[in-house]
């Protein structure tokens, strides 16, 4: 999908999970084994990764801008479950959110939004524009105004519909 590079910090994490479909083909990294180690991730848990999935989805379509693609769990009702622990190491007693058990996605994504919401990042993780794309990426333009994935691919798409649905018939 998008030749960006990934977002800074725990976000890396954030963009990854919500990449593992890629909704113009439906292919699913999670119904992978080596898709769900990934994200230490049981079959067991393997429905509310997906929920989480979507969710982080609806939130960076409207870090964009964008309506949420479908109906889903709002993802601070989700993160609401994550524990997480203050952490104060070094010292020069810097302070950390940190996910209360390493494994459990569902505190690891909420360590990292913290991450992000501290930093000023969170917002600039954004889900593409394209209806068939919604690929997670980092808008690391000066403005902040990025709308798909790749100008080369989606952006182009869109630009293309936009000037075709312009021209004289």
């Amino acid at each position: 999908m998008s030749e960006r590079s990934p977002a800074p910090g725990g976000l890396a994490l954030v963009q990854s999970l919500v990449n593992t479909v890629d909704l113009e083909s439906g292919a699913d990294a999670l119904d992978t084994a080596e898709g769900r180690a990934r994200f230490g991730i049981t079959t067991g848990r393997l429905a509310q990764a997906r929920e989480l999935r979507e969710a982080l989805r609806v939130a960076l379509l409207a870090h964009a801008g964008h309506p949420p693609h479908r109906t889903v769990t709002p993802l601070g009702e989700l993160l609401a479950a994550a524990p997480l622990v203050l952490t104060v190491a070094g010292s020069d007693g810097s302070a950390a959110l940190a996910p209360a058990d390493a494994r459990p996605l569902l505190s690891r994504v909420a360590a990292a939004v913290a991450e992000s919401l501290i930093a000023g990042t969170w917002t600039r993780l954004k889900a593409c524009e394209a209806a068939d794309c919604h690929w997670a990426y980092f808008d690391r333009s000066p403005a902040g105004r990025g709308r798909w994935c790749s100008m080369q691919v989606c952006g182009a798409r869109a630009k293309m519909r936009r000037y075709r649905g312009k021209a004289p018939s």
